[in-house]
Formats: C-alpha cells, sequence, structure tokens
C-alpha cells in the first residue's frame, strides 16, 4: 500500500525526476525529452514585502515652486485615479478651490403624488422631450478632462460661469428620451415610442432597487439619455465589459420586441463578475440585471413573441425551414434507426443461432460418444454377466423418472414421486452386495436411522430371535446430490441433478472403487447415459430412446401383437380427429357388447393420461344397433354393407356423445374432455375396450432380462384399486387370478419380443382378467407394458428381506421357513430337526395418502401403531412394516401387511388404515386421503356386507 502511494504521488507529479521513468514502466507511454531552466520554487507561505504596483506620476518640484508655469500634461492613467489622487500627487495645486456646479447636493422639498400621477407625469415628459439645461464647471485656466467630468485648477482661484455647453457629471436625471447618435453603435430613431409600447409599460409597476438604473425602450438605449449618461459615468472603470454586455442584452430585447426594460447596476456588476470567465452570457444571465424581470420573462415566454423582433419575418421563415429540415430528417434517422435495429436483431439472432448450432453439434456428439460407451460396456457386461452376478459388486440405485420437462412440470411432488423405491436398498441380502442408493429429497437423521433398524432386522430374521436386532451402518450408503439445492424449482430428474453433482459424483467414484460396478435405473433418460460415462460404468437397461418408443401404449401394442398375446379390442397410433372418430366408430360397430370405452394417450404413465365414455348408457343409437345386429349372423355382421347403417348412424352421434359424457380419469391435468382430445391427437394415442364384465383383476408382472438373455419373473401381485378402478393404490403378492403355467407361458412370450428388439433390464407388464359373459371362459389381455423398475418390485425386495422367504413365480407362491422343531434326544437315537415350508401372502403399497400425517412426527406414529398392536413379528413372519418415503411433508407413506392367508393379509391391511385414519383424524378435520377408499375396496374383494361390516371392524 505505501509503493502504491508513494507511485501514485510521483505519477500526479511532472516536475519528479523519476516521474518519465514510472509513467513508460507503468502504462507505457514514452515523453518527450524537454531541456528547460529549472523553475525557482517560491514558497507559497512567503509574504511579499514592498510596494506592489509601479510608482504614480508626481507634479515636479519645479512646478511646485514657480505657479507662473504651467502645469505638466496628465496622462489618462492618472485621469482615473480621481481628483484627491491629482491634489495629493501636487498636479493641482491644494490652494486652488474647486466647485462643482450645479452642487451635487441640492436642497429642495420632495413632491409627493399618487401612482397615476407619477405615470402621466411620466409620460407627459416622455412626449415633450424637451432637453434639460446642464451647469457646468468652468474657469479661466488650462482645463482637464477625466472620462466626460472637467476638472479645472487656476492660479488666481477664481471661478466663473460659462455660457458654453461643455460635458460635465450629470447630477440630475429627466425623463427618458429615445435620441440616438448616429455613429457608432447607437443610431437615430424617428418618432416617439409607440403607445401600444407606453401602454403597457405604464401598467407595469417598476420599483427600482438600490443602485444606479437606466431604461432601455425597445430594445435600444439612447446614448444622450440623462439616466444612461449618469449610469455610464458611475460605472467608467468597467465600461468595457459592461459595453459587451449591454450589446448581448439588446440583442435580446430587440429580438423578443421588448418594449422596456430597467437595468440595474449594481445587478449588472454582480452578474459581470460571475461572467469573467465565460463567453457568452446566457438568457438567465441577461435578464438577471433587470428589475422588471419577471414582466419582460412573461413576454419572452409568450408563443410567437420571437417572431414580432428584430427580423421577424426572416426568423419564422428559418423556424419553418428548420422544422421541416428537422422533420424530415428525423423521419429518415427513424427509417435508418429501424433498420439498424432489424439489422442489429438478424446479426444477434444469426449469432445465437450459430451459437446453438455449435452447441447443438457438441451436444450431439457428446451423446452419441455416450452411446456408444454405453454399448461397449454393455456388451462387456453381457459377457460377463455370470461373474459379475456371483463377485463381489456394488448396485448404484438412481430411481429417476426420465420423463419429458412437460410431464415432469405436470407431476406433483415429483421428488416424492421419485423417492418411492427405499426397498432398492434391501438388495444387500445378497452378502456379495453393497448399495448406492441415490436420493432425490435430504434425509434426516431420524429416517436414516429407521432405515438402519429397518435393514437391522435381517439378523434376527435369521434367527429368529428379536434381540439380534441391530442398527446396519454398512453395506449401503443414500446419498443426495448437492444439486438438489441449486435447482429446486427446475422439475429436474434425478439423473439431471447427479450429472450436475461433482461432489456426489466424486464419492460414488471413492466408494466403487476396485470393484464391478453397474447402474439400475428407473424410467430410462438420456443424462443416465452422461452418469454412467463420468462414472465410467455400465446400466442394466435399454438404450432411452428404445425405451421410450416401446413404452408408449402404441409401442406396447406392437410388442404384444408380435408376441402373439391377447389384447383388448382398439386402434392405436391415432394422430387427427377424422381418424379417432372412424376407427372409434368401427369398433363400437364391430364390439356392441362393449360398453365402455378407454382412450390413453401415448407418452403418459399411470392413468394420468386415461380418459374413458360409457357408450352404451349414452350413446342415442346403440340400442338400435345391437337390434339390427341381431338380425344378422356374426359372419353376416362382419361385412361391411351389414355394419353401413349403424356405422353411419353413429358416426354422426358420437362426437356430440363424447364431448358431453367423455371424462378424463385425472381433472388435474386434464379439466375437460376438449383438452385431452387435443394432447391425444397431439402426442398419439390408442382407443381400447373396457373388458365387459363386472369383476376385474388387473396384474403387475416384474420381469428382468438379464445381460445374458435370461428372462426371470422377480415379482407378480394382483392390484388392488380405489374409488377409480383405473388408478392402482397397491397390490398383493403373489397372484392368484391366473393360473401359473399361463402366467408363465405369456412373460416369456413378451420377454422374447423384447430381446429381439434390444430391451434388456427390468420391466413391468399389465394384464386383466376377467370371465366372458357369452362363453364363461376367463380372458386374459395384456393393456400396458413399462421398461422400468416398479414400485411393486421395490416392495417385493423388502418382503423377502424381511421374511428371508422365497417369491416362485412361476407356481405363484410365497415361502417362508419356519424355525426348526427342537426334538428331544433320546437315548437310543437322535432324530433330525423336522422342517416346514410355511406360505405367506403380503398386501404392499406405496401410495397411501393422508394429510393428516403431516401433524404427526414419525416417533410419535410408531408409538401409536406400537399401542395398537401393528408391528412385526420377526419370529412368525408376519405383521406390518411401514416405508418412510420422505420427512418433509410427510402425507405419504408405503405400508406391508404379511399374513399366512390372502385374506389375512387385506384384514390386517384395512384394519391398519382404519385405526390410523381413526387415530389421526378427528370429525372436523377428515383431511385429504385415499385411506377410506381403500378400505371400500378391500371390502369389497372379501365380500363384506352391510351386516357383517361392524364384525370386519371389529
Amino acid at each position: 500500500m505505501h509503493k502504491l502511494t508513494l507511485s501514485t504521488r510521483i505519477m500526479c507529479n511532472p516536475d519528479n525526476l523519476t516521474h518519465r521513468d514510472l509513467l513508460n514502466h507503468s502504462y507505457g507511454i514514452s515523453l518527450p525529452l524537454i531541456n528547460c531552466k529549472p523553475k525557482t520554487s517560491v514558497p507559497i507561505d512567503r509574504i511579499a514585502r514592498g510596494p506592489t504596483v509601479s510608482h504614480l506620476s508626481v507634479l515636479p518640484a519645479s512646478h511646485r515652486m514657480d505657479a507662473s508655469l504651467p502645469p505638466p500634461p496628465v496622462h489618462e492613467k492618472d485621469m482615473q485615479k480621481g481628483i484627491l489622487s491629482l491634489i495629493h500627487r501636487s498636479l493641482i495645486p491644494p490652494a486652488a478651490r474647486l466647485t462643482l456646479i450645479p452642487p451635487a447636493i441640492k436642497q429642495e422639498p420632495l413632491p409627493l403624488h399618487s401612482a397615476l400621477a407619477r405615470r402621466t407625469a411620466t409620460l407627459t415628459q416622455g412626449k415633450a422631450r424637451n432637453p434639460v439645461k446642464i451647469a457646468n464647471l468652468s474657469f479661466t485656466a488650462n482645463r482637464i478632462h477625466v472620462n466626460g467630468s472637467s476638472y479645472f485648477h487656476e492660479s488666481e482661484s477664481q471661478l466663473s460661469e460659462s455660457g458654453q455647453e461643455t460635458p460635465s457629471m450629470p447630477l440630475n436625471v429627466s425623463a427618458t428620451t429615445s435620441r440616438t447618435s448616429t455613429n457608432g453603435m447607437w443610431k437615430e430613431q424617428q418618432g416617439d415610442i409607440s403607445p401600444e409600447s407606453q401602454d403597457a409599460w405604464a401598467l407595469v409597476p417598476v420599483t427600482p432597487d438600490t443602485g444606479h438604473c437606466f431604461t432601455i425602450h425597445n430594445g435600444l438605449i439612447d446614448p444622450n439619455a440623462v439616466d444612461f449618461l449618469a449610469f455610464k459615468q458611475h460605472y467608467c472603470l468597467c465600461w468595457g465589459t459592461f459595453m459587451t454586455f449591454l450589446e448581448s442584452l439588446q440583442k435580446l430585447l430587440q429580438d423578443f420586441a421588448i418594449p422596456t426594460a430597467v437595468v440595474n447596476g449594481d445587478k449588472m456588476k454582480a452578474t459581470i463578475l460571475d461572467l469573467e470567465l465565460s463567453r457568452t452570457p446566457s438568457v438567465s444571465q441577461l435578464l438577471s440585471v433587470l428589475d422588471n424581470r419577471s414582466w419582460v420573462q412573461k413576454l419572452l415566454n409568450l408563443p410567437g413573441q420571437r417572431y414580432r423582433g428584430r427580423d421577424g419575418k426572416g426568423a419564422a421563415a428559418r423556424k419553418i425551414q428548420a422544422t421541416w429540415r428537422g422533420y424530415r430528417e428525423r423521419g429518415a434517422y427513424l427509417a435508418y434507426q429501424r433498420k439498424k435495429w432489424a439489422a442489429g436483431v438478424i446479426a444477434i439472432i444469426w449469432l445465437l443461432h450459430v451459437q446453438k448450432s455449435r452447441v447443438k453439434k457438441m451436444l450431439q456428439e457428446s451423446r452419441e460418444r455416450q452411446l456408444q460407451n454405453f454399448r461397449s460396456r454393455g456388451k462387456h457386461l453381457a459377457s460377463n454377466w455370470n461373474h459379475i452376478r456371483t463377485c463381489r459388486r456394488s448396485i448404484i440405485h438412481i430411481p429417476s423418472l426420465g420423463y419429458t420437462e412437460k410431464q415432469r412440470t405436470q407431476t406433483p411432488d415429483l421428488n416424492i414421486q421419485q423417492n418411492l423405491q427405499m426397498g432398492r436398498l434391501c438388495d444387500i441380502a445378497d452378502p456379495n452386495v453393497d448399495v448406492i442408493y441415490i436420493s432425490p429429497l435430504k434425509l434426516d437423521e431420524e429416517t436414516e436411522q429407521y432405515y438402519r433398524k429397518l435393514l437391522g432386522l435381517r439378523a434376527a430374521v435369521l434367527s429368529r430371535n428379536p434381540l439380534d436386532a441391530t442398527e446396519l451402518h454398512d453395506r449401503f450408503t443414500i446419498l443426495t446430490p448437492e444439486a438438489v439445492d441449486r435447482f429446486p424449482n427446475h422439475h429436474m430428474c434425478l439423473s439431471t441433478l447427479l450429472k450436475y453433482s461433482p461432489k456426489t459424483l466424486q464419492r460414488i467414484r471413492n466408494l466403487t472403487q476396485g470393484r464391478e460396478t453397474y447402474i439400475v435405473a428407473r424410467v430410462p433418460h438420456t443424462d443416465d447415459l452422461a452418469v454412467a460415462d463420468m462414472l465410467g460404468v455400465p446400466i442394466l437397461g435399454t438404450e432411452p430412446k428404445v425405451a421410450h418408443l416401446y413404452s408408449t401404449k402404441s409401442g406396447s401394442k406392437r410388442i404384444f401383437a408380435n408376441a402373439n398375446i391377447p389384447t383388448p379390442p382398439g386402434q392405436y397410433d391415432i394422430y387427427n380427429q377424422e381418424q379417432f372418430f372412424s376407427s372409434l366408430s368401427q369398433l363400437i360397430v364391430d364390439n356392441l357388447l362393449v360398453a365402455c370405452w378407454l382412450f390413453k394417450v401415448d407418452n403418459e404413465f399411470g392413468s394420468n393420461g386415461t380418459a374413458f365414455c360409457d357408450i352404451a348408457a349414452h350413446l342415442p343409437c346403440y340400442s338400435w344397433a345391437v337390434k339390427e345386429r341381431e338380425r344378422y349372423s356374426a359372419e353376416t355382421w362382419k361385412q361391411k354393407w351389414a355394419q353401413e347403417k349403424a356405422l353411419q348412424r353413429i358416426a354422426q352421434d358420437l362426437p356430440q356423445v363424447l364431448e358431453h359424457y367423455a371424462q378424463p380419469v385425472n381433472r388435474h391435468r386434464y379439466s375437460t374432455w376438449e383438452k385431452f382430445l387435443q394432447v391425444f391427437l397431439s402426442q398419439g394415442g390408442v382407443i381400447e375396450a373396457f373388458p365387459p364384465a363386472e369383476s376385474i383383476t388387473c396384474l403387475t408382472i416384474d420381469l428382468l432380462i438379464a445381460p445374458d438373455g435370461e428372462i426371470q419373473m422377480l415379482s407378480c401381485g394382483d392390484q388392488i384399486h380405489s374409488s377409480n378402478p383405473l388408478q392402482s393404490v397397491g397390490s398383493s403378492v403373489p397372484q392368484c387370478s391366473v393360473p401359473p403355467d399361463i402366467l408363465t407361458s405369456m412373460c416369456n412370450n413378451i420377454g422374447e419380443a423384447c430381446k429381439t428388439r434390444g430391451i434388456l433390464g427390468y420391466l413391468s407388464i399389465e394384464l386383466l382378467t376377467f370371465i366372458d359373459p357369452q362363453s364363461l371362459e376367463q380372458q386374459i389381455w395384456a393393456t400396458d407394458l413399462d421398461l422400468c423398475y416398479s414400485d411393486q418390485l421395490a416392495m417385493t425386495q423388502l418382503l423377502l428381506y424381511l421374511t428371508n422367504g422365497t417369491l416362485d413365480c412361476r407356481n405363484s407362491r410365497l415361502t417362508v421357513p419356519p424355525a426348526p422343531r427342537k426334538v428331544e434326544r433320546r437315548r437310543h437315537k437322535a432324530q433330525p430337526a423336522e422342517t416346514i415350508i410355511l406360505d405367506r401372502v403380503a398386501v404392499l403399497s406405496t401410495r397411501l395418502v393422508h394429510t393428516n400425517l403431516s401433524l404427526v412426527y414419525y416417533n410419535v406414529f410408531f408409538q401409536m401403531c406400537k399401542a395398537h398392536g401393528i408391528g412385526y413379528d420377526v419370529k412368525e413372519k408376519q405383521g406390518t412394516v411401514f416405508a418412510l418415503l420422505e420427512n418433509q411433508k410427510r402425507h405419504r407413506v408405503g405400508m406391508m401387511s404379511i399374513a399366512e392367508d390372502l385374506q389375512g393379509a387385506l384384514m390386517t391391511f384395512a384394519r391398519n388404515l382404519f385405526i390410523i385414519h381413526q387415530e389421526i383424524s378427528a370429525p372436523n378435520m377428515q383431511g385429504e386421503t385415499n385411506f377410506k377408499e381403500t378400505v371400500q375396496e378391500i371390502e369389497t374383494i372379501l365380500g363384506v356386507t352391510e351386516e357383517n361390516k361392524l364384525k370386519f371392524e371389529e
């Protein structure tokens, strides 16, 4: 800091010896070398002593001794010092008698008149123009003139009056006149002041301030006016500056035709002192010297006043020409500015386009490189799968929902939806597996401690001793990307957040260093490939583009058609309105037994993009069409000529029926049928028949197509619905609706069809079954295919972890090993311990919602459950287990009930929901929940009627 301050001082001092070198070194400026003599510096605080002005002339001694000699000539600068200075320097004899004629002070009474009399007298004096005779100083000796005033001295000291008129100091100011000189800056103005100007000035009250004043009439100064002569005499020492200022003032008054202006000398003197450094005075400065400034200012502000003055017509013509030229140039300038702006916009857009194209090309190259790396690592995973699945390995679970940005934006609680699969942690059931779980939410210590205790139950389950339960701290790690806090409202999927979290990626590298590792995603996304490329590990899954193609409703129909799997009557790949109505009309005519039809958007998930309409109840011509069909046989009705009339009437009535009676399932996303139909036609979709039966069962089957091509059934369960039969809230595992051999055959066919299209990893199949009312045979339809890791599979992993059981999907059986029976040792021979395989059924769900749960902390919630006997028995491997999904809102929870049979599992599940609802809800605060609808659905499954409902609740 000291060095910088010293350098600044040297650079500000050009006289310093190092100034030139420092300037050249710091800024590269080379100053020329100038040889000059060093200046002698004079200290500022030194006081100058002695006279500071030159000596003035003094009358010689010879002239002072001899009075008869004539006085020497007196210079102009001596005269400006005044009479007193001349006397002191003996230029005027001391004995000379000086008399001012007339005297400077004249004693006479002061007349007092009214304002009207004063104005009349002023006008009368102005019109009369009577010259006033002025007395002058005169004497017989030599005459000395000093700036228009005459000073005399005579030896005889006699004073006399002379009839000759000579210039003298004016001592009286008479009425103003308009007479001017013909030479210099003044010129003769014929005639008197115009009556209009006089009247205007007569109405203006003028009260001159203290000081010498004179009046300017019509912008012209009368050099012979008494007041002007007195003004000039008083300010004779600075008259040159006054003259320049008065010329500017006179020009302003003439330009604006100001009839009268009163100039104040003191104000002018103060203004001129301020104008010494400036060249031209401004209008405000010119007006500041006037006593009637406000009145003159009003005249200046009058519209068109400038054109009433000097050269008004010329000024008006110039103003008009300048205005027109300004208008024309302004238009040309605006046109130029528009062109310039347009050129700038085009240039910016082009630059952005070029930059976007360059970035797009870079992204395409990067994604192509990531895809190639994904394929090469996939080949390595396939060739070494048998070794990898048996060796020590790490599994990175990324439960990311890689949907489109619009779908993610419309999904409420996206982070909670991505965290429904906490059961993936149970992969540590394999002693060779370490799990790294990427959580989209930050879990507090209470939630993490719960999962440490839950996973620590494995030891108690294996030993059947509750005392062996501990907190498990190793073999699993829960990580939250740091980008979750940086992008809280951007609706990014979890893999994208992990991509922008370098610290989390580095920690994953440290945890997986030196061992086999692969990633298990959920809904594939292109950023999954980026994360895998950053970590250098393979992905157990399908390419994102292939997965998105065959996860659509139309794509799954192609898979089922290739696998020869029966599907509901319908049509897929519908993209325009004409195709939609024509296809639906034809489907109704071909399948008149189908009462309700479903409409599904291709790229939506769950039941968000589903709508339905009961055609049989609302189509006016439906009953007529049924009667028309009964007239023909089944083979004849398939002919076009037989259907033509019915098809025409149905096509006419169908648009109005759909407009009034079609209903989207998710009203929050699609409030009206028009909005749903618009999205349906823009994204594409399918038309699908709803089964014509009262009892319908939906199934979910989870498959794994291993990298080596092996197809495994990992989970199978019957869906449990809430209020809407199209929305699943949970499932019962294993399924018991379809014969296991038929289900296995269908799943193998679907798996083989997926393998031919390059689909690997986890996939979920949805089937439905019902009894055909005509043939009374069981029908099985494949309705949907999701190439992702499902919530049912995650809960199934938790089920198997806590029961140490085995799920045989080919036989639809869940078995758990019981505790070995102790046999008493006999003396003769010992019998081995007998073991019996036990069956279990579980009802599991991750979509239980109750807003009142947010009012209860988890520790209080578990104490409440313990008080009501809701818990898990590690000995019998029965009871209830909860899955905590998040700790922020706490209004969602996962639950699993395990029992010996399906009825016991359903009753336990319903009882738990009933108790929890009663405990956390008051009569006046029920909250938003799906507990009641789920309990009612379970009652329907169990066949509970109003008569035995109370018994069921007990």
